[in-house]
């Protein structure tokens, strides 16, 4: 078997395969988005089952094969089990996985869209910063992450106090982008920008949204 390689990663999605495996998509900083067989892993026993659970962040060994890797051994830094315990927060963590997802390739270093999912699920965590705000934040910077977010527009009204929500998302460094909290009315005018740059920006439906937007009664 050939040498394994580590690396920084979170689970983004986990299915189960063959009798007790699983397959994992595995963000990485250093090869972007790949796919990981975990064997065993759905046993009781397994020392992988929990750590092969969506969300977990951590350094990972995998072994190279022609299609995929091979997981040898995991040291979990980051489990979110509180968003799991929280239906809603554990909602919008699979949504921002989806959505992360979606635009991270393969053999692509993910560095930037790593770190900030990881700083998104713990700004989730804390009770002050409303989540709608935070899913706003998110999807804002992320667009800026992938060139393709356009800014503030003219054509379109917006509040100075959402504008400089707008600014603050293009410019603000990933350890002090959840350094805010704004009132709800601001909140819903960025809410309603996000809405524009999903139709206009990305195009994709995501199921994930939908089942969280039925979750929160949106």
């Amino acid at each position: 078997m050939s040498e394994y390689i580590e690396m920084t990663g979170m689970i983004l999605k986990a299915v189960p395969a063959f009798d007790n495996d699983k397959r994992i998509i595995l963000l990485t900083a250093e090869r972007g988005k790949i796919t990981v067989f975990a064997r065993g892993a759905r046993k009781p026993t397994s020392r992988f089952m929990a750590a092969t659970n969506p969300l977990c962040m951590g350094r990972f060994k995998l072994f190279e094969g022609k299609s995929a890797y091979n997981l040898g051994d995991t040291q979990i830094d980051h489990y979110f089990e509180q968003l799991r315990e929280d239906f809603e927060g554990a909602m919008y963590g699979m949504y921002f996985a989806d959505l992360v997802d979606y635009f991270c390739r393969e053999n692509l270093g993910a560095t930037n869209e790593l770190n900030l999912l990881y700083v998104t699920l713990k700004a989730l965590l804390r009770p002050e910063i409303p989540n709608r705000l935070v899913r706003c934040v998110f999807e804002m910077k992320l667009l800026v992450f992938e060139g393709i977010f356009p800014g503030i527009t003219t054509e379109r009204k917006l509040s100075d106090t959402a504008k400089h929500v707008i600014t603050h998302c293009m410019e603000t460094p990933l350890e002090r982008l959840f350094s805010f909290v704004v009132a709800d009315d601001v909140i819903s005018e960025l809410e309603r920008e996000c809405e524009h740059y999903q139709k206009n920006c990305i195009g994709h439906h995501f199921q994930s949204l939908e089942i969280l937007k039925t979750a929160i009664g949106d």
